[in-house]
């Protein structure tokens, strides 16, 4: 059995990508009120594992988060496939150290299939990410992708996914059910997600493929593109794909041709950002002539940082960022329509639209999650609190006077002063039950002062 291939990724700008991995490695991408509840609404946006891994992934959060995947093509032996494995995780995971032209972190990935408790094949690769400034490291997006190549006999796998952070003490590991497929007669293969990739001409070669472990693509900014081959199908053959939402309504159909021989032909199926509805979709592909099919998940986000699967939601997230009119005009959009209007709003409000990330946007949802940690109130999610607001607008004071732990059952105040903008905010609790209101003329002041802000922002 040959032993697990490696590829090695490539560094982009963005996420349209510039360059196909070659053959494992590490890519660094540089640099109203209606709604579902906000008490479960926050927390979800945080936390993308659990969504991760309801959609059949490998998925672990803290203290090292991680996605990954494994999909199969064939080989010149029906009883043997190559495995594509795919794992995402973010710079922000890994411990930088400075090094004298950068900053560096090593990683281990470990992939171990077992078979009747016996341990068949282990993929295990030691990776240094090198990044050239300290804001670059604190990403808390996907900002790295592995990927490795390998042969598998076909069968049935407990596969157990390791990732151990080399210059700190995290780790994180996660265990699957894993069926390598036999491709013999006329088949599909796994759909695959990627970012780009060229396809192969023969069973023995390995795929120039950068994979999308997690499926995942911004909404309304990229295509969501799929690699596929079909093995003994007629020339001329055609792949039928459907997108369908998780209610079960098609989001979307194309046709892509199957491009090669009988024995191995290829396509790369492309869906444009203004056909993908937010949320989670089940992608089916079927060969028209023979039936075969395949299919997979994907997801489509306001960001990989942010799993947000409704429409609805982000806009209600955003009630304090401003843009009132703008956020109204997205609510009652067309369906059609919101794809495109998302994207405008998006490149309207990025501060530096040469990254890949909203920085205005990424501030904004760190600060929701911050907030609705630190000022929950007799049970209020703490981002909808007065203090919560005025954190998620302005960020935290420059001063804090509080006396409320020393009056309980009393009104009790708590002061914020912010001194660039010259601006005092008092929070008074009437009841003592801890529910701090901000005071008619402070409300007045901070809403003087946060348009200025967002006008400048």
């Amino acid at each position: 059995m040959p032993a697990l291939g490696r590829s090695r990724g490539v560094a982009v700008a963005g996420l349209l990508l510039a360059a196909v991995a070659s053959a494992c490695g590490t890519w660094q991408r540089a640099g109203t009120d209606s709604g579902p509840d906000p008490s479960v609404l926050v927390p979800r946006l945080f936390d993308p594992t659990t969504v991760y891994a309801g959609m059949g992934f490998f998925a672990q959060g803290a203290p090292l988060p991680f996605v990954a995947t494994i999909r199969f093509l064939a080989t010149s032996s029906p009883d043997t496939a190559l495995a594509v494995f795919g794992l995402s995780l973010a710079n922000n995971a890994l411990s930088f150290r400075r090094s004298p032209q950068a900053f560096e972190a090593e990683y281990r990935v470990e992939v171990t299939f077992r078979s009747s408790g016996r341990v068949i094949q282990r993929l295990a690769s030691e990776e240094t990410v090198r990044v050239a400034s300290r804001d670059e490291a604190r990403r808390a997006d996907e900002s790295i992708i592995f990927q490795q190549f390998g042969y598998l006999p076909v069968g049935a796998y407990q596969v157990v996914v390791t990732v151990r952070d080399q210059k700190g003490t995290a780790f994180s590991a996660d265990e699957r059910a894993v069926t390598v497929p036999r491709f013999a007669g006329h088949a599909l293969s796994d759909l695959i997600p990627i970012y780009q990739g060229v396809p192969r001409g023969a069973r023995d070669e390995l795929p120039r493929l950068l994979v999308n472990p997690r499926a995942t693509v911004p909404y309304g900014q990229d295509s969501l593109v799929f690699y596929v081959e079909g093995y003994g199908q007629a020339e001329g053959a055609t792949v039928v794909v459907r997108a369908v939402s998780l209610n079960g309504d098609t989001a979307w159909v194309g046709r892509a041709p199957l491009a090669g021989g009988r024995d191995l032909a290829t396509a790369i199926i492309a869906i444009a950002p203004e056909s993908l509805p937010v949320g989670e979709l089940r992608l089916w592909a079927t060969v028209e002539a023979t039936g075969d099919s395949a299919q997979a998940m994907a997801l489509v986000s306001f960001s990989d940082r942010w799993v947000i699967t409704n429409f609805d939601d982000i806009l209600s997230l955003l009630r304090y960022f401003g843009e009132d009119q703008v956020i109204a005009d997205m609510r009652a959009a067309d369906p059609r329509d919101q794809a495109g209007l998302w994207r405008e709003f998006w490149v309207e409000t990025d501060p530096d639209p040469m990254t890949p990330e909203n920085e205005a946007l990424t501030q904004y949802f760190r600060r929701v999650e911050i907030a609705n940690v630190r000022f929950r109130e007799a049970g209020d999610p703490g981002w909808l609190t007065d203090r919560g607001e005025v954190y998620i607008g302005l960020g935290e004071p420059d001063e804090v006077f509080d006396q409320s732990a020393a009056l309980q059952g009393q009104r009790r105040v708590i002061r914020w002063t912010y001194v660039r903008e010259r601006l005092v905010l008092d929070f008074i609790d009437e009841t003592g039950f801890g529910r701090f209101r901000i005071t008619p003329s402070s409300r007045a002041d901070f809403h003087r002062v946060v348009e200025r802000v967002r006008r400048e922002r």
